[in-house]
């Protein structure tokens, strides 16, 4: 046993020092590490942010590179999705394969391919909706391989604080979606309440936003607020229970097709009266967010209140003046009086369509 372990030794020496002897000019060469080459496909886009508005047109840029070694793959697949704040839900958009092209759901003969290369994964959007806000993915697949850039849809408009005839924190997420979207509008993202309150929006009372949280903008800090001492800022609640918790809303809307004006009328009107009297003029009694978007888009003024259809009272003051909201423009609110009560004018809307 001890001759068989002194030859082992004696054989693993001389083979280390014929080792050293034949690789003895080791040192002097480089190391040489080998990589694959780079992608062989590769997707981004030109502008990161697109900004339209609700019934206009939009096109979100997306192009891919391809290896020029690479032969032509008539299954090469584009596919669009919209991204959710879960993110592990995505809509699906768009997808094209060769001549197979197919649109889903809402965005169905709404979308289609740029195409205005070989390389142009583009797509367009017309008719815009407020739902069409946000981020898109595009994907570019290509055999085994893949990749994705991300574009931003985003909308001009004006983002409202919102509550009920019951009054405030009466909301669930649910009734503050479907809020609203009755008063022509969505809930508000963070961005767009955000993109708001660095414009000026200061409001003490919480409320959803569309991925949940609870907030709201103080540009004046004072002590019913967060406290007086506290820094500007949108204060943030987090993510709330959606069913059990019962806040305001902050809506977003955009553009509309349409004329919204307040109806000339010889006698003061009842809410139902209100509602006969813009019938009887082809058109409808005007929502909140028509209001909003009017004068904000477009610099509607006028003083006089009047009925809109979730039951209020309010009138858009865009030129500041004494008895007009002498301090500043805004959407002067009177409340949501006795439905019975003959004091007020009306709002109206027409729609181009």
């Amino acid at each position: 046993m001890t001759f068989l372990l002194f030859f082992l030794l004696v054989l693993s020496k001389s083979r280390a020092d014929s080792f050293e002897e034949i690789y003895s000019d080791l040192e002097h060469y480089r190391t040489i590490y080998i990589s694959e080459n780079g992608p062989r496909l590769s997707v981004d886009t030109a502008q990161p942010k697109i900004i339209s508005q609700r019934g206009g047109n939009a096109t979100l840029q997306c192009k891919f590179n391809r290896d020029p070694s690479s032969p032509p793959n008539p299954k090469l697949r584009i596919k669009w999705t919209k991204l959710t704040s879960d993110y592990l839900k995505e809509i699906d958009v768009f997808v094209a394969m060769g001549f197979h092209k197919k649109s889903y759901g809402r965005f169905h003969g709404r979308v289609h391919l740029q195409a205005a290369s070989k390389n142009d994964a583009s797509l367009v959007i017309t008719d815009i909706t407020l739902e069409d806000y946000g981020k898109y993915k595009c994907e570019v697949i290509d055999g085994l391989e893949d990749d994705t850039a991300v574009v931003s849809l985003d909308l001009e408009g004006i983002v409202f604080p919102y509550f009920p005839r019951l009054g405030r924190y009466n909301l669930n997420f649910a009734d503050a979606e479907k809020a609203c979207r009755d008063q022509d509008s969505i809930v508000a993202s963070f961005d767009q309440l955000y993109d708001a309150w660095r414009d000026g929006l200061d409001w003490c009372n919480a409320g959803w936003l569309n991925d949940g949280s609870v907030q709201y903008p103080i540009t004046k800090p004072r002590e019913p607020c967060g406290g007086k001492n506290t820094i500007p800022g949108v204060r943030n609640y987090g993510m709330r229970d959606k069913q059990k918790e019962r806040y305001d809303v902050f809506c977003f809307t955009s553009n509309y097709k349409g004329r919204f004006y307040y109806l000339i009328h010889p006698f003061k009107l009842t809410y139902d009266e209100a509602v006969r009297a813009c019938q009887k003029d082809g058109a409808q009694i005007a929502k909140v967010g028509q209001m909003y978007a009017a004068w904000k888009l477009l610099g509607y003024d006028r003083c006089d209140a009047g009925w809109l259809a979730d039951g209020s009272v309010r009138y858009p003051i865009s030129r500041p003046r004494r008895r007009c909201s002498p301090t500043e423009a805004a959407v002067r609110f009177s409340g949501f009086p006795d439905k019975k009560h003959k004091l007020y004018g009306v709002y109206c809307y027409k729609s181009d369509k």
